[in-house]
């Protein structure tokens, strides 16, 4: 007898505590919008798109998410898929630029993100638009909506041509926020296919060396070049800063084969690469 009371306590006990958590769980929910700022909003007859991003866009490397809000009920749709088109319209041209495909953060979420290199800035006549597709339950819909993107205040990205004849497109993207330390490093290196396509490139370095002019030129220790991990991912490396200033990360871009493409190595007498990213902190 005395056990089967002891069983029972212990399945209560037991039961209480499964209670406990899932009522924890329900008056704790997850924050998606936390640290992300909406910019733009969309509306057709039938949804509403929010497009958030965690900084003002701008010219270079931006993350950006999407949120599709059903009109007639006011709920956020979390079966989308969704493709999208920026497009830079130009006096003489139209072109596009890199970016990649808009994936669902969550399972259970309502939000959609990605991330899209504008390469240049708008200016007076000559401006950036956005084409969303995106498919709810079977059927199709599209928004396009214009951009605003000024121009960055620092150097985060450098469109040439390499000693191949490819041209190119290497964008800073992170830290966001540098600091005194060895940080986390991440660049993108695309080349342009045509006006419309500008693939990932595969195995290539991307050669840096992070330089303070104010400072004598002096460098910083223990950098590692960004390489990708895996094939169509951005690269990743580090980056020393040893003090807050001015920095300017001169690049040098080696294809898979070990011939640098752009770029210059500095010394002596060359104190500056021809590409390079350049901010201060």
């Amino acid at each position: 007898m005395k056990n089967i009371i002891k069983k029972t306590i212990a399945i209560l006990a037991v039961a209480i505590s499964l209670v406990s958590c899932s009522n924890n769980d329900a008056t704790t929910p997850v924050d998606e919008l936390e640290g992300i700022s909406k910019f733009k909003e969309i509306t057709n007859a039938t949804h509403t798109i929010e497009l958030y991003s965690h900084m003002s866009v701008e010219q270079g490397y931006n993350e950006i998410k999407i949120r599709i809000k059903d009109n007639s009920t006011n709920a956020y749709v979390k079966n989308a898929v969704i493709n999208w088109l920026p497009l830079m319209h130009m006096t003489m041209m139209t072109h596009s630029c890199p970016k990649s495909g808009v994936d669902k953060i969550t399972a259970d979420g309502t939000l959609y993100e990605g991330y899209i290199v504008f390469q240049m800035a708008q200016n007076a006549t000559e401006y950036w638009d956005l084409k969303i597709d995106y498919s709810v339950n079977g059927s199709n819909y599209s928004v396009t909506t214009v951009i605003d993107v000024p121009a960055a205040t620092e150097r985060n990205v450098n469109t040439f041509t390499g000693s191949d004849g490819i041209k190119y497109i290497v964008v800073y993207a992170e830290p966001h926020h540098p600091k005194v330390a060895l940080n986390d490093m991440v660049v993108g290196v695309f080349k342009m296919q045509d006006m419309m396509n500008f693939p990932v490139v595969d195995a290539y370095t991307l050669k840096i060396d992070p330089r303070m002019p104010s400072m004598g030129n002096h460098s910083s220790p223990n950098n590692v070049n960004p390489t990708q991990i895996i094939s169509g991912d951005l690269y990743t490396g580090k980056m020393a800063l040893t003090m807050t200033g001015y920095w300017k990360i001169n690049l040098q871009l080696v294809n898979s084969n070990g011939v640098v493409v752009k770029g210059e190595e500095i010394s002596d007498t060359v104190l500056g690469s021809s590409i390079y990213f350049d901010f201060e902190f």
